[in-house]
């Protein structure tokens, strides 16, 4: 049989022994919007738990809009568009609006890469800065959260009149969820912040997974500091399978945000009856599987429903390689993945982005990894605690040859856009 996974910017068509595919996993049908820009609008107007951004917005002198960073398909100009208008209509001059991109630790985002985020309208005609969170002096300090998380969050949102947030809501293999508080934490947070937030004693957690939000300590952690910050009004989304817009839900923090995970829990989750021998994933495509540190992501979905020592498959296109020099780094300085764990649990050892090995060492010590991309190569593959292969085709052959003729496959197309489960 033949699926498509989704690589790159373009997917990957892979033949599949249907003998050995029990099943393939993915969204629930639902229908987008008819007109996107219009539902924006009524979202604005109609909010959840808050009155309408117009009031908000009326005699404010000055407004910061975080947006996510390339790393999320996010449909900016399509939100973007009538809450900036809404802004400028409650009398909110251009000049004092900032679009703040909350990339947390990612690199920034500019030039041709923000016109395509953006649209090329509001990219020339708003101001757009990027959030840098390695520079402290760009913070401010806020407290301890009562997990002890120091709290330091970007001056320029902190200090504006009317603070906003806009995003995503799709399952998030470390807080449930993204949307709604992520943008603050860590997309706003300082690395002093992140560094205790995204540690041990959060990741390591059995809650702390995709789909699950009670007793999970990442997403209550960074609920509390989002709270603890403010935010006046969010403006997220849910996608489909094809990035089209299915809901708005904008107003509270909180509430809103509830309201778009019951919509998403419902449309991602997808179940087998058993866990598989071998499951065949990606990691969405572009832009999620840029890098091999996005990918993870993939990894984590697929290894929800494999079987203890079975094989995972991923297909990601990696076209902009690793990742930062930090997460380069990892693999630089740790030859073995118990080693590294043994570090960030009994040491002061610290690497930014240690948290995404991390969540690989929980994968690999479930099963073995093979990775298919043409971004790296097989040798620089080998050197990440995966194994390459130069096909899906000839990675199943593979697994088949070690799990016997009869072994059982799972397919998730998508990768972790989806919440897998083992009914």
């Amino acid at each position: 049989m033949q699926v498509h996974l989704a690589y790159g910017r373009t997917g990957l068509q892979v033949e599949l022994p249907s003998a050995n595919v029990v099943k393939c996993l993915g969204y629930q049908p639902a229908e987008p919007v008819d007109d996107p820009l219009r539902a924006v609008r009524r979202s604005l107007e109609s909010p959840i738990g808050t009155p309408p951004l117009a009031q908000l917005a009326r005699g404010c002198r000055n407004a910061c809009v975080a947006i996510c960073d390339v790393t999320r398909p996010v449909p900016n100009a399509q939100l973007l568009a009538p809450l900036l208008a809404t802004l400028e209509a409650a009398g909110i001059p251009r000049s004092e609006i900032l679009v703040l991109i909350a990339t947390g630790l990612h690199r920034p985002n500019e030039g041709d890469e923000l016109a395509e985020m953006v649209g090329p309208k509001i990219a020339a005609d708003y101001r757009i800065e990027n959030h840098r969170g390695e520079n402290l002096s760009e913070h401010v300090f806020l407290g301890d959260s009562p997990r002890g998380v120091p709290i330091w969050i970007d001056r320029r949102y902190v200090e504006a009149e009317l603070k906003i947030t806009t995003g995503l809501i799709e399952p998030h293999f470390m807080a449930g969820f993204s949307g709604g508080r992520k943008l603050i934490c860590p997309g706003l947070a300082a690395l002093e912040t992140i560094r205790v937030w995204h540690g041990p004693d959060f990741l390591e957690h059995p809650a702390a997974r995709a789909g699950v939000l009670d007793g999970n300590p990442v997403h209550e952690e960074n609920s509390w500091i989002a709270r603890h910050v403010g935010c006046d009004f969010i403006v997220n989304t849910v996608l489909d399978d094809q990035r089209r817009i299915l809901d708005v839900v904008a107003g509270h923090m909180d509430r809103a945000f509830a309201q778009g995970v019951d919509f998403v829990r419902k449309l991602t989750t997808d179940t087998i009856s058993e866990p598989a021998d071998i499951v065949v994933t990606s990691s969405a495509g572009y832009p999620l599987d840029t890098t091999f540190y996005q990918s993870v992501k993939g990894m984590v979905t697929a290894s929800a429903i494999v079987k203890p020592g079975g094989t995972i498959i991923l297909a990601a296109g990696m076209s902009l390689g690793i990742g930062s020099e930090d997460f380069q780094r990892l693999f630089d300085e740790n030859p073995t993945l118990d080693g590294f764990m043994q570090r960030i649990t009994e040491t002061d050892y610290f690497v930014p982005d240690q948290w995404q090995l991390e969540e690989l060492a929980q994968v690999r010590r479930k099963a073995r990894v093979v990775a298919v991309t043409d971004g790296l190569p097989p040798e620089r593959l080998a050197r990440l605690f995966v194994e390459p292969a130069p096909t899906v085709e000839s990675a199943i052959s593979d697994a088949l040859s070690r799990h016997g003729p009869a072994a059982t496959i799972a397919v998730i197309p998508k990768g972790p856009y989806v919440i897998a489960e083992v009914a």
